[in-house]
């Protein structure tokens, strides 16, 4: 507060209501080739649900990692994913396709409103892979083209098209396209403006010179029926026609209120984007979205003043394309809308321009730089915040030998020092193998050659579960489950409890295990680091251990308690961060102190620790401490164990004999 020259009265607050601030425990994160869904960037999912639709379905290449995620889920609801950048790239309209990573990717490199970049046509799929060939593109740009217009050139030419024909002849087929709706005149020539005179529409399927392949047409469910003609037509008949998804839109494209505003016209185009083949649907034909009047003026705005153009609502709507160039034939799309008439005839007023896209490919054969490259995402701990990292399989699909990708993950958990990473052994290692000694032998080198750390736990195999998308049954390894225990664990209890045992370690989803250690096999597995799953008839699937990767022993070889540490150290360092730039007094060490052993009460309380002591004063806060402007606390800390061992002891004793005499016998 300045000096006061006069007397007065000055209000101030200080705020002594500081506290520790919970911290998150549970938020996993995977490496996971796909079949779609952004590249190099960390998506956050929360369901099995969210997986299958950002990422598509587990297939027969990625189905270990998909799992993993998947099975993660089922115990969790925070789950960090990345796509790693392999060989595949995305499907477009011509050109050489090319790689879009992400929306990032798409702004800074392809995204230009002067001139798009990409030399791949006017569409490209949104991610990169094969599930883009199945996409294509309708787009209407004027009101002829999208219909009712009468064909009065186009009469038709048969002399009795009869009730049931599915073929029909007429004088000139050069302006019709497949997917064109037709209706036909009545006897007097006379085409409806306001319905067919008997209700009745007609999808052409083929044209070969003048003849029409046609089917019905049902407008309000929107589907091509079978059978042919509904209703004989007489010899030169007149036509009306409509665009494919005429009745998708209320109005036909005409002109938008903003660029009429700003004198200008005809800018507006309806766009459909559909699922020609069926491949992501299902149903070929399918409508996956529709943008109805966009513009083609570059700074056009909606009514609700957002960008109308229509590379800029495709980017922010679209769920499946994204432009890359503007139609050849629509000379002045892209240009401002002040006085622009905009050419909307696309070269002719009949014609709908139809974009099918090809070329897109997929790549799961992702080696360990790729992976690896993939995982760095994840070392940033001001970026992302992470507490369980999934490993996967161990091995990558183009590297079936050795640990570098558990070896990586490990690295990158072990640098972070706020999280674990889990890893199972090789597929190699357990499925298939047929002698459980041999298993164990696997295993147990596998593990020797991974690094020692407390912040990596290593499990003993793979669990075989049903794969409902697929309708197969899978092995798959065991580290989504193991990571998702311990978010269950925080769910339930708290970080610093065990994971194990029959109260919070029961593996769900587990039909059999491609290893199954008995006793004997579980000692020689504890002794190398590794937790054993097991099965127990009657129990179901357990982890029955609770060690990490650390070989030295101490505190630290112990799940609980390294979680402990990660969840005191993240959150009183968190809160720390408001002392920087503070004087390094008594005061501002009490406030610490004050701050801190509240948090560490609570969490004594919870049983997370059994005592604890802060130091926080001048002992350590010295002269050259002081001098050097930092600041010192050395926080002390007794953590709980977890019981891994029980001896029961049953003696006999004499009838007479009181319980006193005997005790400790």
């Amino acid at each position: 507060m300045a000096f006061q020259v006069s007397p007065g009265v000055n209000v101030t607050e200080k705020d002594l209501t500081n506290i520790v601030p919970a911290v998150s425990t549970s938020s996993g994160g995977i490496v996971l080739t796909a079949e779609k869904g952004p590249i190099d960037e960390v998506t956050t999912i929360s369901s099995e649900q969210e997986l299958a639709e950002n990422f598509g379905k587990p297939n027969n290449s990625n189905f270990e990692e998909w799992f993993c995620a998947a099975n993660f889920l089922g115990y969790g609801n925070n789950l960090k994913v990345v796509r790693p950048i392999t060989g595949m790239v995305n499907a477009c309209v011509s050109g050489t396709a090319i790689l879009i990573k992400n929306t990032t990717d798409y702004l800074d490199n392809y995204s230009s409103t002067a001139s798009f970049a990409g030399n791949v046509g006017v569409f490209a799929a949104r991610e990169a892979g094969t599930l883009g060939n199945s996409l294509k593109i309708s787009v209407c740009s004027n009101s002829t083209a999208f219909g009712p217009h009468s064909m009065s050139g186009n009469l038709v030419a048969d002399a009795s098209a009869a009730i049931g024909d599915t073929s029909i002849t007429v004088d000139d087929g050069s302006l019709m396209q497949v997917g064109d709706i037709l209706e036909f005149g009545d006897a007097s020539n006379v085409p409806s403006t306001d319905g067919a005179p008997s209700g009745f529409f007609y999808k052409i399927t083929a044209i070969s010179t003048h003849v029409l392949t046609i089917a019905r047409f049902n407008p309000q469910t929107g589907a091509t029926e079978t059978g042919g003609l509904r209703h004989a037509v007489v010899d030169n008949a007149k036509i009306l026609r409509h665009w494919e998804y005429y009745f998708q839109f209320s109005t036909p494209p005409t002109s938008t209120d903003d660029v009429v505003n700003a004198g200008g016209s005809l800018d507006e185009m309806h766009i459909v984007v559909l699922d020609e083949d069926g491949g992501i649907t299902g149903t070929a034909g399918t409508i996956l979205e529709t943008f109805e009047g966009v513009s083609q003026a570059v700074d056009a705005k909606s009514a609700q003043g957002n960008s109308n153009f229509f590379a800029d609502v495709i980017y922010s709507q679209s769920k499946f394309v994204y432009v890359m160039d503007h139609e050849t034939t629509l000379a002045n799309s892209g240009s401002a809308k002040k006085g622009q008439t905009f050419d909307n005839t696309q070269g002719d007023a009949f014609v709908v321009k139809t974009y099918s896209l090809a070329s897109g490919t997929d790549d799961y054969a992702a080696t360990n730089g790729e992976i690896a490259t993939a995982y760095e995402k994840f070392s940033d701990t001001d970026a992302v915040d992470l507490s369980l990292l999934l490993c996967g399989p161990s091995q990558t699909t183009a590297d079936a030998t050795g640990d570098t990708k558990a070896t990586a993950v490990m690295d990158i958990a072990t640098a972070r020092k706020d999280c674990v990473a889990f890893i199972s052994p090789a597929r190699t290692d357990v499925v298939g193998v047929a002698n459980a000694i041999t298993q164990a032998q696997n295993v147990i080198g596998f593990a020797d050659g991974l690094p020692s750390t407390s912040y990596a736990v290593i499990d003993s195999g793979y669990k075989y579960m049903y794969d409902r998308y697929n309708d197969v049954y899978r092995f798959v390894p065991l580290n989504g489950d193991i990571a998702g225990l311990c978010a269950r664990t925080d769910n339930v209890a708290d970080a610093w409890f065990s994971p194990g045992g029959f109260n919070r370690g029961q593996v769900r989803g587990a039909v059999k295990l491609a290893f199954n250690p008995n006793q004997t096999q579980r000692d020689e597995l504890y002794k190398s680091r590794i937790n054993p799953v097991t099965s127990f008839p009657g129990q179901g699937t357990v982890l029955f251990g609770d060690k990490t990767a650390q070989s030295k022993p101490s505190a630290f070889d112990r799940i609980n308690v390294r979680r402990l540490f990660i969840v005191l150290e993240k959150a009183v360092s968190t809160a720390a961060k408001f002392q920087l730039f503070e004087f390094n007094d008594e005061f501002t060490r009490a406030q610490f102190r004050n701050l801190v052993e509240p948090f560490l009460r609570d969490v004594q309380g919870r049983r997370g620790i059994t005592d604890f002591s802060v130091v926080c004063d001048d002992t350590n806060n010295t002269g050259d401490v002081i001098d050097r402007n930092e600041f010192r606390a050395d926080i002390f800390i007794k953590p709980a164990r977890s019981i891994n061992f029980i001896q029961l002891n049953f003696i006999a004793t004499r009838s007479g004999v009181s319980f006193s005499e005997v005790a400790g016998s």
